[in-house]
Order: C-alpha cells, then sequence, then structure tokens
C-alpha cells in the first residue's frame, strides 16, 4: 500500500510540475510586453482551468502525503534496526580468543617477582 501511495505522489508531483509551467503569468512580466492585447479575454478560461486543476493537484498532494505517513510499515523497519542493534552487541561482548602460541609462551616464561621498595 505505501508503494502505490508513493507512485501516486511521484505522479502528482510530475503533473503539478507541469501544470505551473503551463499556466500564464499573472504579473505579466516579460511576456506582457510581447504579447497581442486580443489575447488577453481569448484564454481567460483556460487560465481558469488550470488553476483549478493545479490546486487539485495541490491538494491532491497533501492528502497523499498525510495517507503515507499513516501507511509506512513501522514493524518492519523497527525490527530490522532492533536485529542490528542486537547483531553488534553480540559482536562488541564477545571475547576475542587469543592465538594459541602466544599463550603457550606465556605460561613457559618465567616470571620475574617486581623489586621491593626501599625503605627510607
Amino acid at each position: 500500500m505505501y508503494t502505490f501511495i508513493v507512485i501516486l505522489i511521484l505522479i502528482v508531483c510530475i503533473a503539478l510540475a507541469l501544470a505551473v509551467l503551463v499556466q500564464n503569468s499573472k504579473g505579466g512580466g516579460l511576456a506582457a510586453n510581447f504579447s497581442a492585447p486580443n489575447q488577453v479575454l481569448g484564454v481567460r478560461k483556460t487560465t481558469e482551468t488550470i488553476e483549478k486543476i493545479t490546486w487539485g493537484l495541490a491538494i491532491a498532494l497533501v492528502v497523499l502525503s498525510l495517507a503515507a505517513t499513516t501507511a509506512i510499515p513501522r514493524h518492519s523497519a523497527e525490527s530490522a534496526i532492533n536485529t542490528e542493534v542486537d547483531a553488534s552487541a553480540a559482536k562488541s561482548l564477545t571475547p576475542v580468543a587469543a592465538p594459541a602460541a602466544a599463550t603457550a609462551a606465556a605460561e613457559a616464561a618465567p616470571v620475574e617477582a617486581a623489586p621491593a621498595p626501599e625503605a627510607e
């Protein structure tokens, strides 16, 4: 379910970007100087339709984002993290075995006593 919602979010994002790019700018900008005066009233209905589509896509994006947060698979993520933490804890608690040659040499070497401190 979560993967399906994420795919829908990606589709809505692409459609929203395209809808924003298709819109005419409201402020005029540089394009207002080069447009013909008879096109201003002819494009009004198209602009309103594209604006409604943009608002609809924006609302759909918010709703899908909220739905995705409720559909996140929480149990598998927590168990994977717990498994990894348990494995690393087990590695750190496992004693490291000394090599056999070093152990045998340490047992065979004579132990020297530390000199006694001198009395003053």
